[in-house]
């Protein structure tokens, strides 16, 4: 057996681990671990593992293995440090010692751009161990609860709603549990958009990957949602194209789905979030952004005249609807309606729309049932709950999950997350009730 002596090598004994393969790279580092007294470099050499040694002082701190600094080559040299002898068997040292490093992966022996031996000196003080990666991300718990809560929620009032209307959807005006799941899903969106795309190393290839998620999403909606079939008794069995629904439920997630991540990608700075200052300043144009869509959505509105229009009732001709209004927030005469049937027309919006259930449409009012005797001509209107216009708006909702998810990913205070959570929920709240008291005096 070989003595520790001054020059000391054992690459024959080498050779035969490499026989081993993988197994006896372990063995080699195990072995690395119990020789002791001396440092000890390993390095793949022309297809042989060859370990350098000499008789040095080892240094007070063992240098850290980093497999950050290896360099690309296919020959690297892998420095490993060698730690005191233990006060232990040395076969039970060394059985356990190729347990542990079974457990680890290649790239933990560190390569260096040339193995450490008797006539270099130890590492320097900067080189010392320093903390390891951290982990990976882990899955925000909270959110997948407040997404499997959001599910809960529209499995009820689906279910439910029928027998219980004031769990449904609110027939026009007002605010029911219902009412609360879709905005729950886009700002959901929001708050993932900001934790996934906290660091974008790659902004070409994130549009990319937002373009074809966007649409993927939409042409699923399309797919999902159905409404374009002809009867199965007919002769034309197949897509209707005539019929086609544009807009839907996926459609709205995927618009605001891709409004608040090309936001998130291009608009934000590269500021280093210290304080709440920095905070605004990071993201401040995204708020911009929010504020522009809000404001674009309540001018027209408010804003767009509405002509009187006629629709097509299968079988009984055609149905005129009397506006020539601006501003009015009622079921026939809005400017939502008007954008929709102008771009996408009316064949293609929603067949059976929200409002046949109110007083003038359904004598079972809150629920369906049949018209009264004395009904309006827009009952039997179409009307696209997710038209281009409101879905606009509800892309703000993500916007607002967004800056909920900026939160969680710059501040780690629970309590000052709350806090910031809350002084952003007020001001939304008050600016609610302000429109609210604006709409009823406009309408009054």
């Amino acid at each position: 057996m070989c003595s520790y002596g001054h020059g000391c090598e054992i690459e024959d004994a080498l050779h035969f681990l490499k026989i081993l393969g993988g197994f006896g790279k372990r063995v080699c580092r195990a072995l690395c671990y119990h020789i002791g007294a001396m440092d000890v470099s390993l390095k793949f050499n022309h297809g042989a593992y060859v370990m350098y040694s000499g008789l040095q002082k080892k240094p007070k701190k063992l240098p850290c293995l980093r497999s950050s600094e290896a360099p690309e080559s296919e020959e690297m040299a892998s420095a490993v440090s060698v730690k005191e002898e233990q006060k232990i068997p040395l076969l039970q040292s060394l059985r356990d010692s190729i347990t542990a490093a079974e457990e680890e992966e290649e790239e933990e022996i560190l390569p260096s751009s040339s193995p450490f031996n008797h006539h270099q000196p130890p590492p320097q003080a900067e080189d010392q161990c320093k903390p390891g990666p951290t982990p990976p991300n882990q899955r925000l718990v909270s959110l997948d609860v407040f997404r499997g809560l959001t599910v809960a929620l529209m499995i009820l009032v689906d279910d439910a709603g029928g027998a219980f209307p004031l769990i449904n959807h609110s027939p026009w005006f007002g605010v029911t549990l219902a009412d609360f799941v879709m905005p729950f899903f886009l700002f959901s969106v929001g708050v993932s958009v900001g934790l996934v795309f906290k660091k974008v190393p790659n902004k070409t290839t994130a549009t990319k990957k937002v373009i074809v998620r966007t649409i993927k999403l939409f042409l699923l909606g399309l797919v999902l949602q159905g409404g374009y079939f002809h009867g199965r008794n007919d002769l034309t069995y197949g897509v209707d194209i005539d019929k086609l629904r544009w807009l839907g439920v996926l459609q709205r997630i995927s618009i605001g789905y891709f409004l608040a991540a090309m936001s998130e990608i291009w608009l934000i700075s590269n500021t280093v979030v210290d304080s709440s200052v920095a905070f605004v300043k990071k993201y401040f144009v995204e708020w911009i952004v929010a504020i522009l869509l809000s404001s674009l959505y309540i001018g027209l509105l408010y804003g767009l005249y509405v002509p009187s229009w006629e629709f097509d009732i299968p079988s009984n001709g055609t149905q005129m609807v009397h506006c020539g209004v601006r501003g009015s927030l009622g079921p026939p005469c809005n400017a939502v309606g008007l954008v929709d049937r102008f771009f996408l027309g009316e064949r293609h919006l929603y067949q059976r729309p929200v409002y046949k259930r109110t007083k003038e449409c359904s004598v079972n009012s809150p629920d369906y049932g049949p018209l009264p005797a004395n009904y309006p001509g827009w009952c039997l209107a179409p009307f696209d709950p997710e038209g281009i216009l409101s879905s606009l708006m509800a892309a703000v909702t993500c916007f607002i999950g967004l800056h909920y998810g900026h939160i969680i990913v710059n501040f780690k205070s629970h309590m000052q997350r709350i806090l910031l959570w809350s002084t952003s929920s007020l001001p939304l709240l008050l600016i609610g009730y302000i429109m609210e008291l604006l709409a009823n005096h406009c309408t009054h």
